[in-house]
């Protein structure tokens, strides 16, 4: 008899057969929702360019990659299409919605809305492991494991929600490093467990979607600030400047796309999984500030200086999101064309510029700016083209 999707119970995609590596609606439909969530990030670092609100945006965006990772990995695990299992994504799209609401108010009166919806986030992953858990041996399954370690890490990020500031924020950083230590520790994470294997087509396809939304938004924050502005009143200057923004964002995909993006890790080994989950962490952090800085345009023309705090967030932002790429391209498979061509020496090259414009930025007008950004940039799609094209010819 034919199991049709709505009841089809949550499996390892081990004991199923031809389990597919594609996303899922209801995963594409969860990516999409923390749309939201990232444009309120922006918002929040644009609103608070000092040191202060530059880590709080940091400690943010963590707890936003988690609540998003963690049931990606629960997703590549598991086969789970069953009503139960819609009904409980669509309650962690709604903590989401929650978390996300209370971002600008998060070290004020939002504090206890945001760790509420966090705690309720973190124990809907567990109740998803738990569900899991009726093919595994109980006691020393995946799913044991995991459901139980999240449902404590609920807990206590309940409990944060209602102590004193700072020992608050304190208590919820320490979940958030728990949360990562509950797979790592050794003889006691579940990276130890023979059926921690995720399926890496599927966190690769997964990683790329989360990048392109990230990228998106950096598209939406450039029309809503030139349409809150009002596109009449800016110079041709600042319209060129958003061009140029746009244009950038673009670039950072291709960048990413030829030399990750859906490329899966080169190997299970514990080191290459660990750098690929770290290094696209610092990844899509670099690309949101990235995305938040490219609004500057907007606020200047070609002479004047790019304004400053916006500049250092989008140039740091640049060079780490090089760098990142750079560690990348060597953990993941079937890139060997890309690792040939734009070899350290290009990303080298592209993190020296993005170095010098961070020197310089105060004491030149936008236009040179712009040309060094442009220049730290392009260069990784224009040095390996040329490259490419002199082999074509030399092998011709």
């Amino acid at each position: 008899m034919r199991e049709f999707p709505i009841w089809r119970k949550p499996r390892h995609h081990m004991d199923v057969e031809d389990a597919s590596d594609h996303v899922h609606w209801v995963e594409l439909f969860f990516d999409l929702v923390h749309v939201v969530t990232i444009f309120l990030l922006g918002n929040y670092l644009s609103h608070h360019l000092d040191w202060q609100g530059f880590l709080v945006f940091t400690g943010l965006f963590i707890a936003f990659f988690f609540a998003w990772a963690d049931s990606s990995v629960y997703n590549s695990l598991y086969i789970s299409t069953d009503i139960p299992h819609r009904i409980i994504m669509s309650a962690q799209i709604v903590t989401v919605m929650f978390f996300a609401a209370s971002l600008n108010s998060v070290t004020g009166k939002g504090w206890v809305f945001f760790a509420l919806a966090f705690a309720a986030n973190r124990a809907l992953t567990g109740l998803l492991y738990w569900r899991a858990r009726r093919n595994e041996d109980v006691r020393c399954g995946l799913a044991y494991e995991q459901g139980r370690n999240f449902f404590v890490l609920a807990i206590l990020f309940a409990v944060s929600a209602f102590l004193p500031r700072p020992l608050a924020y304190w208590v919820f950083g320490a979940g958030i490093v728990a949360i990562q230590l509950q797979y790592m520790m050794p003889k006691i994470g579940t990276l130890r467990l023979e059926r921690f294997v995720p399926r890496l087509g599927h966190i690769a396809e997964r990683f790329g979607l989360i990048m392109l939304i990230l990228l998106g938004e950096g598209f939406f924050k450039l029309v809503v600030t030139l349409s809150e502005k009002g596109i009449y009143k800016p110079g041709a200057g600042a319209l060129i400047n958003m061009a140029i923004g746009g244009f950038s964002l673009f670039a950072m995909a291709w960048v990413y796309f030829d030399s990750v993006g859906n490329a899966r890790p080169k190997s299970r080994d514990v080191g290459t999984l660990l750098g690929y989950w770290f290094g696209h962490i610092v990844l899509m952090w670099s690309t949101v500030m990235v995305g938040v800085a490219l609004a500057g345009e907007i606020y200047v023309g070609f002479l004047a200086p790019y304004p400053y705090d916006y500049g250092i967030i989008g140039t740091a932002g640049l060079g780490t999101f090089l760098a990142a790429v750079w560690v990348l391209q060597h953990l993941v498979e079937g890139r060997d064309i890309t690792r040939r061509h734009v070899h350290g020496g290009v990303r080298l090259f592209g993190i020296s510029v993005t170095l010098v414009l961070l020197l310089v930025l105060p004491y030149v007008p936008a236009i040179i700016g712009n040309l060094l950004w442009v220049t730290a940039l392009y260069s990784q799609i224009l040095w390996p083209l040329n490259t490419a094209l002199r082999e074509m010819r030399t092998e011709g």
